[in-house]
């Protein structure tokens, strides 16, 4: 009789069991469509604050009905405000029970603790894997239904975050697709934006952290049988991964993921050279990936609290696990806020540190929407992302520095071409002086034309609507900005021939001609070769902004090498300018060599604007790390550069101001001259002021 009742409660445990796993098996099937139908999971009802004065510094309160735990409030500002929560509907009985209430322990009764039965205590959940061996070893999926019918409260996050833990430490050791598929669909569960939040309020502050060391070590695990496998699919968590030997082309893991639940998706790209697959055995290895669309923001709850300026993470996580002799991956991010200001910084997360670390990877792009990233893959290292800078004020700087410049710089160099018209043929006497301002006068048209070109510009971007205008409007800049350049070192050849050659002198004509093939012609060549090798492959402007490319084609060096060769070449004539001016002579008075060394600080200063020696400050801005007040200055002094022409090329010329006067004067002579031609009235009161005793009286 004893035996055959314990055969009938064997039969009725085994029936119940295999049923409970049969429903959790078609759950999981399904658990993609029902966790995707769900605009987001409930939070649980807590008590917002606590009840009365804030005269302490701290106080808790019980949590809702149904949960075990608290709510910690510090006083702050005379005001409570939530610190922490622990918050927990879930238990290890929770996780093992049927939908009708039956309860699962039965089967693992031997090996759960006593005390997991008592419902008035906390239950630890160090025994979950025996429980799971149990009733579900062969794909974990036996907690699902208990895990995501759960409220996201801190305190079930804090105990999703130590099951998935303990389920990495423990479990971990045969890894099948069913069971990562179970893993993430757990901790999806706690991934979703709207837990987000209630990350801030666990306890333990490196929960989001374990989180991460616990995915990537499960999925470390993982046995990939076909070539390659999309192994997860879920709203906030992926996993990818193939094979990979020694004769295996070059690989990448492609990810498109939702952010805040959006249709549009953010974009993350892992990439391993061919180079480092050089690096492998023959024999077939694996490599899987993960890539997180919450996971940043989460990290940033749980550490970024007491960071007066937090650097935001800016794109996916994405996570990689290699064979150990590869060392090296490139990376590519879109970025979550693609504004102009979001600059970026490649980052890896050290698991033993628990902070992003920016010496684990190199920002080799960073563009409107995208960044590029060379990071070293370590055993510590295994995660990587984008933080955005959370310097953009000093963009702002510069942009105002940058518009208030260009709007005083045109219409100085309008001024300056107006006065060159009126003063034209009193001080074009000579050979040289006719050339002088003849390339005063191009420089100015050269560099207003460039400026006109700069701001239209900044009104395109690289959508397909527009690349021909784009494509047009960087072809005329680079021009005009390459002819003001050569027009400058037009006219310091002219200085070097005015100091070198005094007896002979070259003909009008000719010099005319040489000028204008070394200031039209030759930029003229160069851009039309940088557009006609580069504009094929659609690599001659940038897919950002109406400017030479640099990273496909390195465009950009079709403007900086002349430019920075001419810089150089005109910085030479400045000092040969300096040496040439008068020395003092032996006896001469203090007063004198002040003189002198006044007279070659004006030529200096007159020359380096005149000449483009300013632009040489932009050396100094392609430094990484260089000083805030370098990247001002060369914004000053290039932006105002028309003004400095407008003074130092115009108005500090003597003669032209001699010229103006004259011009002035003569305006003034025809102007009462044509009012003495003019019949005139002579009414009472001009009678009375030429009347004989009034003049007497003046007089």
């Amino acid at each position: 009789m004893k035996y055959q009742e314990t055969m009938i409660c064997c039969l009725v445990v085994f029936l119940a069991t295999e049923c409970s796993h049969y429903k959790s098996k078609i759950h999981t099937k399904d658990g993609d469509k029902i966790q995707r139908s769900e605009e987001k999971p409930k939070t649980g009802k807590i008590q917002e604050k606590c009840q009365g004065a804030c005269t302490t510094s701290y106080c808790s309160q019980p949590c809702a009905k149904h949960f075990s735990g608290e709510i910690g409030f510090t006083c702050n500002h005379k005001k409570w405000q939530k610190s922490t929560e622990t918050c927990t509907s879930l238990s290890v009985e929770a996780l093992f029970k049927d939908s009708n209430g039956a309860a699962r322990l039965s089967i693992a009764a031997a090996s759960i603790p006593l005390h997991v039965f008592d419902f008035r205590s906390p239950e630890p959940i160090n025994s979950v894997a025996q429980g799971i061996r149990k009733n579900c070893p062969l794909d974990y999926a036996c907690i699902i239904n208990a895990v995501k019918s759960s409220e996201v409260t801190s305190g079930n996050i804090a105990f999703i975050v130590e099951l998935l833990k303990n389920i990495s430490a423990d479990l971990s050791d045969k890894v099948t697709w069913d069971k990562m598929k179970s893993y993430s669909e757990v901790a999806n569960h706690i991934l979703n934006t709207a837990s987000i939040s209630n990350w801030a309020f666990i306890p333990n502050k490196n929960a989001s952290s374990d989180l991460l060391q616990s995915v990537n070590l499960f999925a470390g695990k993982l046995h990939i049988h076909n070539e390659s496998e999309n192994i997860v699919d879920e709203l906030f968590i992926q996993t990818k991964g193939f094979h990979i030997n020694h004769d295996t082309s070059e690989k990448s893991f492609n990810f498109s993921m939702n952010k805040n639940n959006t249709t549009e998706g953010i974009l993350g790209t892992i990439e391993i050279p061919r180079q480092e697959v050089w690096k492998l055995s023959p024999n077939a290895s694996q490599a899987i990936s993960i890539a997180f669309s919450t996971l940043g923001a989460i990290l940033e709850e749980d550490h970024l609290q007491n960071v007066s300026i937090p650097r935001l993470v800016n794109g996916l996580v994405l996570s990689v696990v290699l064979p150990e002799r590869l060392k090296q991956i490139l990376l590519t991010f879109e970025k979550i806020n693609k504004s102009q200001n979001a600059r970026a910084q490649c980052v890896g997360w050290h698991s033993r540190k628990r902070r992003w670390d920016e010496k684990a990877c190199e920002t080799t792009l960073d563009i409107t929407n995208r960044v590029k990233c060379r990071c070293n893959y370590t055993y510590a290292v295994m995660s990587f992302s984008i933080l955005m800078s959370p310097k953009s004020i000093v963009n702002k700087v510069l942009d105002y520095i940058t518009c208030i410049g260009l709007s005083i710089s045109i219409l100085s160099l309008i001024l300056c071409l107006l006065i060159e018209a009126m003063v034209w043929s009193q001080v074009v006497v000579t050979e040289i002086s006719y050339m002088r301002h003849v390339c005063i006068v191009n420089i100015a048209v050269s560099l207003l034309a460039a400026n006109v070109c700069f701001i239209v510009a900044s009104n395109f971007n690289g959508k397909a609507q527009d690349y021909k205008w784009c494509v047009s409007v960087t072809f005329f800049s680079h021009f005009f900005y390459l002819s003001l350049f050569f027009w400058m070192l037009f006219k310091a050849l002219l200085i070097i021939y005015g100091i070198l050659v005094v007896f002979r002198r070259m003909m009008k004509s000719r010099m005319m001609a040489i000028g204008f093939a070394i200031g039209y012609g030759c930029p003229l060549i160069i851009t039309a070769t940088t557009v006609a090798v580069t504009e094929p492959g659609k690599g001659y402007v940038r897919p950002e902004a109406c400017w030479l490319n640099w990273d496909n084609t390195k465009a950009l060096l079709a403007f900086a090498i002349p430019a920075l060769v001419i810089v150089a070449m005109n910085l030479i004539v400045v000092l040969v300018v300096a040496v040439n001016t008068q020395k003092p002579s032996i006896g001469s008075s203090k007063a004198q060599e002040l003189a002198i060394i006044m007279r070659i600080s004006k030529n200096v200063a007159i020359l380096t604007p005149m000449l483009g020696l300013t632009w040489g400050f932009g050396i100094a801005t392609l430094i990484e790390g260089t000083s805030l007040v370098f990247h001002i200055i060369f914004a000053l002094l290039n932006a105002f550069q028309g003004f400095f022409i407008l003074l130092f090329g115009t108005i500090m010329d003597h003669k032209i101001r001699a010229a103006l006067r004259m011009r002035m004067t003569s305006l003034k002579g025809k102007s009462r001259a044509a009012e003495v031609r003019k019949p005139r009235t002579i009414g009472f009161t001009e009678s009375l002021q030429g009347h004989p005793a009034n003049q007497e009286q003046n007089n």
